[in-house]
C-alpha cells in the first residue's frame, strides 16, 4: 500500500536519554520571558552568577524594561532582615548580572521584601543557617583520641580522630 504524498514522515526520535535540562529547556525560556527575563541563565544558575552568599537571602523576581528601552531594573526578593545588606551590595550585584547578559542590561535593582511565609506569589523560601552542633564531651574526645592511637601517620591519626569524635558523638536515635 503506497502513501500519500501530503502525509509528512514521523519524526525520529532520539534513542537512548535526553538530558532533563534538554526537556525543559523550552518551558524555562517561556516562564522566563513572561518575567521579562531575555536570558534564562539568570534563573538557572543564580548562585553562581551573584555568589552562595547572595543567592541563600535573594532571588530574582522580574526584569522590567522602561519605555525608552535603556536599561532594565531587576526585581529581587528577599526577607526583611537582609534588605539593608543588600542594599549596600546592589551596585556589585548589578556588575555580576550585566557580567551574565554580557552588556548593561539592568541599569536598576530594586528590593522587594517579604516575610518567609505568607501568600503563594510572595513566599521567600531561603536556605536557613545551620544550627551549630554542640561541642562534643570530653570523654568523646580522649575515646576518638586511644582508638586512633596506635595509627602512626600523624595526618592519617587525625583523620581518623575526627571521624571517631564524629561518630561517637552523633545522637543515639
Amino acid at each position: 500500500m503506497r502513501k500519500s504524498p501530503d502525509v509528512a514522515p514521523p519524526t525520529r526520535r532520539k534513542r537512548g536519554f535526553e538530558r532533563t535540562s534538554a526537556l525543559l529547556a523550552e518551558r524555562i525560556r517561556v516562564a522566563g520571558e513572561a518575567r521579562g527575563f531575555a536570558v534564562a541563565r539568570l534563573l538557572t544558575h543564580w548562585a553562581e552568577i551573584v555568589g552562595e552568599d547572595t543567592a541563600q537571602h535573594a532571588r530574582p523576581v522580574e526584569v522590567k524594561y522602561g519605555r525608552q528601552g535603556f536599561g532594565a531594573t531587576l526585581t529581587l526578593l528577599t526577607t526583611g532582615a537582609m534588605a539593608p545588606m543588600l542594599e549596600m551590595q546592589k551596585e556589585k550585584i548589578r556588575e555580576k548580572v550585566n557580567a551574565c547578559y554580557g552588556y548593561s542590561a539592568i541599569s536598576r535593582i530594586r528590593l522587594t521584601q517579604t516575610a518567609p511565609t505568607g501568600f503563594a506569589e510572595g513566599q521567600a523560601q531561603f536556605t536557613p543557617a545551620p544550627k551549630p552542633r554542640p561541642a562534643p564531651s570530653p570523654e568523646v574526645l580522649q575515646e576518638a583520641r586511644v582508638l586512633a592511637d596506635g595509627v602512626g601517620d600523624e595526618g592519617l591519626r587525625a583523620a581518623l580522630e575526627a571521624l571517631g569524635k564524629n561518630v561517637l558523638s552523633r545522637r543515639k536515635w
